[in-house]
């Protein structure tokens, strides 16, 4: 099973340069066995060329490394963050995507203007707060994810119905029931911040998307009545 989890999160890394989401060695994946409590995830500086699924590292959520002659990825102690809080998904994205980590660094949440944006999102990306001098001071990771899950937390937002977030002043984090899905979810941020980019150029007083077809185009692809694609 350890064996398919590396293999799992090798997948979702090699896959990010793929989409151009990454540039440099910048981002990471990681893929979770809830059963075991254990989630593999990328070494850390490891160019993406020379990955091999035996170079994933396996680290437990108490943060302990379980396997691996590389060191984690130090955005390890987030992805653990994220997994601890939100325990229904199984995988973590982040990425440093050119769009989506512009509209981060401006603080910006990335708002919903259209139908592409509203099948993967149900509302605009939401944006974190700044990290606070201490926080940077100290278990600076850490409190990256934590800034993240407080995000969500005081937002009361569904992080099922928000699969992403925007770290102020650094970049997306995005996550799913699998490493797969949260890999479809950074290329969407990414192609929804590029949209939201140009469109806003166009009309830059441009409204958000009206709430009926925001909920129609989530619905179809979400929750008990969703009817998009095939039947399992």
């Amino acid at each position: 099973m350890l064996t398919e989890l590396k293999r799992e999160a090798y997948e979702a890394n090699v896959a990010l340069p793929k989409h151009g989401l990454i540039n440099l060695t910048f981002g990471n994946a990681s893929a979770i066995d809830r059963t075991k409590g254990i989630f593999a995830i990328k070494p850390s500086g490891v160019e993406y060329a020379d990955l091999r699924p035996a170079d994933m590292v396996l680290v437990d959520l108490a943060g302990q490394i379980v396997e691996g002659k590389l060191r984690p990825s130090s955005d390890t102690p987030t992805h653990r963050r994220l997994f601890l809080a939100f325990p229904h998904i199984g995988g973590v994205v982040h990425t440093h995507s050119s769009h989506a980590t512009a509209f981060a660094q401006a603080g910006r949440a990335i708002p919903i203007f259209g139908t592409t944006h509203a099948d993967y999102f149900n509302g605009e990306v939401p944006v974190t707060r700044k990290l606070t001098a201490k926080e940077i001071a100290g278990a600076y990771e850490w409190e990256t994810g934590k800034v993240m899950v407080e995000r969500f937390t005081q937002g009361k937002i569904d992080p099922e119905d928000f699969p992403g977030v925007l770290v102020n002043r650094h970049a997306p984090f995005t996550w799913g029931p699998t490493v797969a899905k949260a890999v479809e979810a950074a290329v969407a941020v990414e192609c929804i911040a590029h949209l939201a980019f140009m469109s806003l150029q166009l009309t830059p007083t441009l409204r958000p998307i009206e709430s009926a077809l925001l909920a129609r185009h989530f619905q179809r692809k979400h929750g008990a009545g969703a009817y998009y694609g095939q039947t399992k």
